[in-house]
């Protein structure tokens, strides 16, 4: 699994021209699913985003967990955080998982996540969605257990 992870002022999820989610202060997380990732996979990257230090504490600068803070988390899939580039024009996706698997793996990562934090929200799986967020800092930072 892979997560590009931005710290955020706010961000809201749209489809349809809908809102669909929206979270205040807190991290906008893009999750991409591997063919070969498992449970483990999914456990180590819940663990790493709740506790990532990120945001500024009271006395130094990036202390704080989303977790310390009791700030909100907008999660939304991604496949395309799988991307291989390196030939051609044209992104190959043969590295992700078929969209039927991933979709069932992705909301077993989201009811573990919302079993160990509250604050979760989501955008769709699978789901043509628009994006709106406003950075902060930028914070912006990509986390896998596996190489990149």
């Amino acid at each position: 699994m892979r997560a590009l992870i931005q710290r955020v002022n706010k961000a809201s999820v749209y489809v349809n021209e809908k809102l669909i989610s929206s979270i205040q202060k807190g991290l906008l997380v893009f999750v991409g699913i591997k063919k070969d990732d498992t449970d483990k996979d999914s456990e180590y990257l819940i663990r790493k985003i709740l506790n990532l230090r990120i945001f500024d504490g009271e006395k130094s600068f990036i202390d704080k967990s989303v977790k310390d803070l009791d700030l909100e988390i907008l999660l939304v899939s991604q496949f395309t955080l799988y991307a291989d580039c390196k030939k051609g024009h044209r992104p190959s996706f043969n590295k992700t998982m078929s969209s039927s698997q991933a979709k069932i793996f992705y909301q077993n990562f989201l009811q573990n996540f919302k079993r160990q934090y509250s604050k979760i929200k989501e955008g769709i799986f699978g789901a043509y969605m628009q994006i709106e967020l406003v950075n902060d800092g930028p914070v912006t930072l990509i986390v896998s257990n596996k190489e990149l």
